[in-house]
């Protein structure tokens, strides 16, 4: 019996294509992007080059791209970059988001934060109406996902960008299950910070990234070397 694969929202195979482009990497182009020689030029270059593929999907400026470890630590550095930056505030986000969102605010609850999880309709979207109304003074970031990993429904996420902008509140988008699915412009969807993620693209699992805007601040989760603005400690995967 010939066996079909039809859960690409958990994962897509890797793309030969992309194989290919990464070979290279796994191999004789081994450097560290930090490094100042040879090999290390070659694998900033690539990187570099990587981070431009990234920025063009999402209209966004390449230096404004942090590569992370896949889409569950972009959403972690989102969240906890404003929470630790802010220290204390309101956080708000819906009730169905992925558990790489709705546990880590479960966790930033624990640490004395306040979260308002907001309901959906019966088609599991969001109403921006509900949205605004949850907004206080000490809000300091509101959580919106794109596209829904199991059941696929796309919520409002430009509308309640446009509320968030209004109020001048951070907005993060968890956009790993819309991303080369659904066009994907952070400047079209007032987005602050959004995550994605190679594996649901037909790329490697283990990569992922995080766009922030200009003026965004975060705190970085890792620490370490001062490597992707300082955001991101750790010497990147160049595959």
């Amino acid at each position: 019996m010939k066996r079909v694969y039809l859960d690409h929202n958990a994962t897509t195979p890797l793309d030969p294509r992309v194989f290919e482009a990464m070979r290279p990497y796994l191999t004789e182009a081994f450097g560290n992007a930090s490094s100042p020689h040879q090999y290390g030029r070659v694998a900033k270059q690539a990187l570099e080059e990587s981070r431009g593929i990234v920025a063009e999907a999402i209209g966004a400026k390449p230096e404004k791209i942090i590569f992370t470890s896949g889409g569950t630590e972009a959403d972690n550095l989102a969240l906890r970059g404003i929470a630790y930056c802010k220290g204390k505030g309101h956080i708000i986000t819906p009730s169905i988001e992925h558990h790489a969102v709705i546990r880590t605010c479960s966790d930033l609850e624990k640490d004395g934060f306040t979260l308002t999880y907001l309901p959906v309709d019966s088609q599991g979207r969001v109403d921006p109406d509900e949205v605004k109304k949850s907004i206080r003074k000490d809000t300091i970031i509101i959580s919106l996902m794109c596209a829904n990993n199991e059941t696929g429904v796309i919520e409002p996420v430009a509308e309640v960008g446009r509320i968030a902008r209004e109020y001048n509140i951070p907005f993060h988008c968890d956009a790993a299950q819309a991303v080369g699915k659904i066009v994907v412009d952070v400047r079209e969807l007032c987005t602050d910070l959004l995550s994605l993620s190679s594996h649901k693209i037909y790329g490697p699992k283990g990569v992922g990234a995080l766009f922030v805007k200009d003026g965004i601040e975060l705190s970085p989760i890792l620490t370490g070397g001062h490597h992707e603005r300082g955001l991101r400690a750790g010497t990147e995967n160049i595959a």
